[in-house]
């Protein structure tokens, strides 16, 4: 079959690998599409993934077309979308309930072959049903939204809430409908591309800028989230966190970044520092609100591109061009 494959630091290519067989307890996906994520370019840096090459991809969907021969839960012909978590339910963290923080953590399209490519394997237990009316090529989406879903899990928003969201790509995007769904009293996002600004607006935004010092709110915001990874939009954000507000480190930083922090205001102003890591009991809520509307996917998806291109596309993504790039076998 076809795949794109990471090769080694820095290289990333289409190739020829052999077909995937399912475990006893595993389903082969024809894959329909499958995002392109920040977590891909952090791979292609020499990131992450423990060991190259692999096959990306931990946003996909598709049909199921090969079954194990203990699977009883989907059959052959079913659309799913499919969470890539994979954790070892031993560690001391599994066992208390934070699996996301695994011990042995793996993720499909991290340590295991993903979904960029024709067919991809994944445990039954990871796939979730799709409904008639969702499309197959949209629900791609689902996985990001199960992390976003996540990040609100760990903010514990509460209705009236004052938002400021750093980046407005995919992720922040995601994070702009669900703070509208938790009952914000605003919620206002900067970015310095102009283009990922005006995709805001178009969802319904209080205020948007490209730096927060145009804004208006001198008490600062009670929910302070970072989109982005990037280290000096991070330590900004720090700063304009209002007292007893927490700071949500959503967006993949590069090992490397470092900020600083004030450690009396913290104490004296009761903030919470905070961080959420990709998805926690969240896959199956996330499925849910995608079917019943709470993104529409064809703002949030900006180019479906044939895998072929799939080096491309990791080059536009890293340039910040466009929303969600989705590839399809």
């Amino acid at each position: 079959m076809k795949a794109a494959v990471i090769e080694s630091v820095g290289r990333a290519v289409v190739t020829e690998i052999p077909d995937p067989a399912p475990g006893a307890r595993e389903v082969v996906v024809e894959v329909a599409a499958c995002g392109l994520c920040g977590t891909d370019l952090h791979i292609l840096q020499g990131e992450f993934a423990p060991k190259l090459p692999i096959v990306p991809g931990h946003e996909f969907a598709g049909e199921v077309v090969g079954v194990g021969a203990q699977v009883t839960e989907v059959s052959v012909g079913d659309r799913v979308a499919v969470d890539p978590s994979l954790y070892c339910h031993e560690c001391r963290y599994c066992r208390t309930g934070h699996n996301n923080l695994c011990e042995r953590w793996a993720a499909i399209g991290v340590t295991t072959p993903g979904g960029a490519a024709r067919y991809a394997v994944a445990p039954v237990a990871n796939c979730v049903k799709l409904p008639e009316h969702v499309r197959t090529e949209d629900a791609a989406l689902i996985e990001p939204l199960s992390c976003a879903v996540r990040g609100y899990d760990v903010l514990k928003s509460q209705l009236g809430s004052h938002v400021l969201i750093y980046g407005s790509g995919t992720m922040g995007l995601m994070m702009l409908e669900l703070a509208k769904r938790t009952g914000a009293a605003s919620v206002d996002v900067v970015d310095v591309n102009p283009a990922r600004l005006e995709t805001a607006r178009r969802l319904g935004v209080t205020g948007t800028a490209a730096n927060a010092d145009e804004l208006d709110r001198p008490q600062g915001w009670d929910l302070v989230v970072d989109a982005t990874g990037n280290a000096a939009a991070i330590q900004d954000g720090l700063g304009r966190v209002a007292k007893a507000g927490t700071f949500l480190q959503f967006g993949v930083a590069d090992y490397a970044a470092r900020v600083t922090i004030d450690p009396y205001r913290i104490y004296n102003q009761e903030i919470t520092i905070t961080g959420s890591m990709a998805v926690l009991h969240s896959f199956e809520r996330a499925a849910e609100l995608f079917a019943g509307g709470v993104l529409d996917p064809d703002v949030f998806i900006s180019d479906r591109v044939p895998l072929e291109r799939y080096p491309e596309a990791l080059e536009q993504f890293a340039a910040g061009v466009g929303r969600k790039i989705v590839v399809v076998p």
